[in-house]
């Protein structure tokens, strides 16, 4: 039996189209509020049960990093200030010293900031959200089998088949939507799982506060690994240590734990607690971490792919959320432009949205080694210096790239080129100022050479002979 939720145009040219949303998890409950905002009628379907009920709520549990592009889709549902204050501002990077030292690194300009949100409670209120909306369903532990190219009908666990006029696939990484995109002739696709783990670590409040400065994203840099702690409502920190798979498996023991956080991490022990830090280390295994690539995010004018379904990626540039919720927004400003002709949206999604998602999850990958590796550097402190004095006195012109990603809309893959463009200028700008700063210097001592005392050449050597010699 197939519940037809679609419409049928011969009877009806009134009656809105029928979208189905396959994921309950953010960019799906963001999607549906889109879709029911613009009058369709939307089913949500989510494997898991009500999160809002659940009593262990299971996935991912990075704390996720809400920026200008997020904001900006959440603003459109009218959801920006909610999320907002329920997120901690870090205006800056807090670098820590293997001694113990410890300095900012600020994300931009004086008064621009991330916002550390839980992806529990945001999720929440997305559902929520979604459920204010009279023409949107939200169907929990409802997995989804295989769907029809053809005829776009779905085949969940326990249930009839369900037919829909659009079927929205925010289903994640292992999207159960995009394998049928992978039986399809010229459909790329590519997955990627690097070789470093994640593990998650709690630091607990101290005597009621946090136990470090709230307003940073704190960032342990050890070259080939690195820890970074995010900061919550609650005032603990959520602290994640990301390394290579086979440095995990060297842990075997609690005392080995300590003595690794003794070695790379020590002013993290009394804030975590020693205790603590035995009893998370082993809580779960190491996690992995994959990058997905695909083209192209369509098939014909009956599904489409958002979110990590389109575009996984490492955690490392925070943009993984923000992609996916300006997915919602890019794919909103085109049915505004196509009339919700979903034969013309659909390739057009695709045709804009390819480039940037495969941008976005190579400047994510990026990011990990600036963040573990590049902290440390003089040099990557002293461009970061140049690049804001240039941004300043050309804020047009010259862009620092976290700027460009983190503060604005412009498209991934134009940040990438225009990155390589200003670097190139920058590092050639310097390149000329050294070269004439030695010619410079070289001219001044012919022209001017530094006057020498008026000796003898026959004493000079008599001086030079009463040196005894070192060696």
């Amino acid at each position: 039996t197939t519940m037809d939720y679609s419409t049928n145009d011969s009877k009806s040219t009134s009656k809105k189209k029928v979208v189905a949303v396959v994921g309950g998890g953010l960019v799906g409950n963001l999607n549906a509020c889109y879709f029911a905002k613009r009058g369709f009628q939307v089913e949500v379907f989510e494997s898991r049960e009500d999160i809002r009920q659940a009593k262990i709520v299971k996935g991912r549990s990075i704390n996720l990093v809400l920026s200008h592009r997020g904001r900006q889709a959440l603003k459109h549902v009218g959801m920006e200030d909610t999320i907002i204050s329920k997120g901690i501002p870090m205006h800056s990077r807090m670098i820590h010293a293997l001694n113990g030292t410890q300095s900012p690194i600020p994300y931009g300009k004086k008064g621009q900031y991330i916002l550390s949100i839980d992806r529990a409670n945001l999720n929440k209120e997305l559902l929520s959200a979604a459920e204010t909306y009279p023409n949107i369903n939200l169907n929990f532990a409802h997995k989804l089998l295989n769907w029809s190219t053809e005829t776009g009908a779905m085949t969940f666990e326990k249930t009839e088949d369900i037919q829909a006029d659009l079927i929205v696939g925010c289903d994640g990484a292992f999207s159960a939507i995009r394998k049928q995109f992978l039986r399809q002739s010229r459909f790329n696709y590519s997955q990627t799982y690097i070789p470093h783990g994640y593990l998650e670590i709690t630091m607990p409040p101290i005597n009621g506060e946090f136990a470090m400065k709230p307003d940073y994203l704190h960032i342990w840099p050890r070259n080939t690994f690195m820890m970074i702690a995010l900061p919550n409502l609650d005032k603990t920190f959520n602290c994640t240590l990301f390394m290579p798979f086979e440095e995990f498996e060297k842990v075997t023991t609690g005392d080995k734990v300590i003595e690794f956080f003794q070695k790379y991490f020590p002013d993290a022990i009394p804030l975590i607690g020693a205790e603590a830090l035995k009893r998370d280390f082993f809580r779960l295994p190491a996690q992995a971490m994959v990058s997905v690539k695909c083209s192209s995010y369509h098939f014909g004018d009956k599904c489409v792919l958002m979110g990590d379904a389109a575009h996984a990626m490492v955690p490392f540039y925070g943009q993984g959320m923000n992609a996916g919720f300006e997915d919602c927004l890019v794919l909103n400003e085109i049915m505004d432009q196509l009339n919700e002709d979903f034969s013309a949206v659909l390739p057009e999604y695709t045709r804009v949205r390819v480039p940037d998602g495969q941008a976005i999850a190579d400047l994510a990958m990026y990011n990990y080694v600036e963040m573990r590796e590049h902290v440390n550097s003089k040099w990557f402190l002293f461009r970061k210096y140049v690049d804001n004095f240039l941004h300043i006195i050309m804020p047009r012109t010259i862009i620092p790239l976290y700027t460009m990603v983190t503060f604005t809309r412009t498209r991934y893959h134009k940040v990438v080129k225009h990155w390589h463009w200003q670097d190139k200028v920058i590092n050639q700008g310097l390149l000329f100022c050294a070269a004439v700063s030695v010619a410079g210097g070289s001219y001044l001592l012919v022209r001017y050479p530094p006057s020498m005392p008026n000796i003898p050449i026959e004493q000079l050597w008599s001086r030079l002979q009463a040196l005894k010699s070192p060696f």
